[in-house]
């Protein structure tokens, strides 16, 4: 019944994708004389995924991001945190930017979010906090500002495998003012689905076991995830040396300290994403 479900979302999604994807060329004709928001840039980059245990795998795969400004930009996705909401998670009073791969043409396919939180002291600003949406285990984060250069680094400690999983993307700031975004993002998420699926096949052919989603074996998922998540600790913000350290692009490592209104806010993962 699963597989029919997939089978059905593929099709589907393809359809939807086919037909928003002919009428892309018309909205970038009306569009033309439309400055893109400025609140708004673009990187493109690599992003490279390491499985440790239990077998050894990995790989890496072209990507393209966005960097919001939640403060001024309305066009940010509406399913994230507002401004607002980040500010009084991390405890910071100045802008908030958000990096994610916006949808495209009907779909949606985004690993990792992260929200970048500042301070306003006096007439400068400086990174305080970060929020990073991501799934269960013990995860250690180094960022960079997202400036023209951009570096994100992440390593897991799942609660049975150890540190097991690395990941890190690598990214430049691309001219905005010359780009469609439409076009700049087209299919982009599309693409992250078929290199996540074409790799869980391949480390399914090394025979690592498939750990369905909580939700078709566990009806108390939900409030199970809650209470856990009121243990999990918040993160500070410092410097940490780096080989992408520098006074123009500091790095910023995340590390847990003691939870402090550590705060919550569900989501279900859209299908077939699990």
């Amino acid at each position: 019944m699963e597989l029919l479900y997939l089978l059905f979302s593929i099709f589907s999604t393809t359809l939807t994708t086919l037909a928003l994807s002919l009428f892309l060329p018309f909205r970038l004709l009306f569009s033309s004389r439309a400055a893109p928001p400025s609140s708004v840039s673009l990187y493109q980059g690599t992003v490279w995924h390491q499985r440790r245990r239990p077998v050894h795998h990995s790989f890496n795969y072209s990507v393209r991001y966005a960097l919001y400004e939640l403060n001024h930009d309305s066009h940010s996705p509406s399913d994230h945190f507002s401004a607002d909401e980040a500010r009084t998670i991390a405890k910071t009073n100045g802008p908030v930017f958000l990096l994610t791969i916006p949808p495209s043409v009907g779909y949606e396919q985004n690993p990792l979010s992260i929200y970048y939180c500042y301070d306003i002291e006096g007439s400068s600003k400086s990174l305080k906090k970060c929020i990073a949406e991501d799934m269960h285990g013990s995860w250690k984060i180094k960022t960079s500002e997202p400036e023209d250069n951009l570096l994100v680094e992440i390593s897991v400690q799942h609660p049975k495998l150890g540190n097991y999983f690395s990941a890190s993307l690598v990214a430049r700031r691309v001219p905005s003012s010359a780009t469609d975004h439409a076009l700049f993002f087209w299919l982009m998420p599309h693409k992250v689905a078929l290199w996540i699926y074409w790799h869980a096949l391949k480390l399914w052919w090394k025979k690592v076991q498939f750990i369905q989603h909580p939700r078709y074996s566990n009806p108390a998922y939900k409030e199970e995830a809650m209470a856990r998540d009121i243990k999990l600790s918040s993160c500070t913000a410092f410097a940490s040396d780096s080989q992408y350290k520098s006074e123009a692009n500091p790095v910023t490592e995340l590390k847990d300290r003691s939870a402090e209104g550590h705060l919550f806010k569900w989501r279900d993962a859209k299908w077939p994403w699990c």
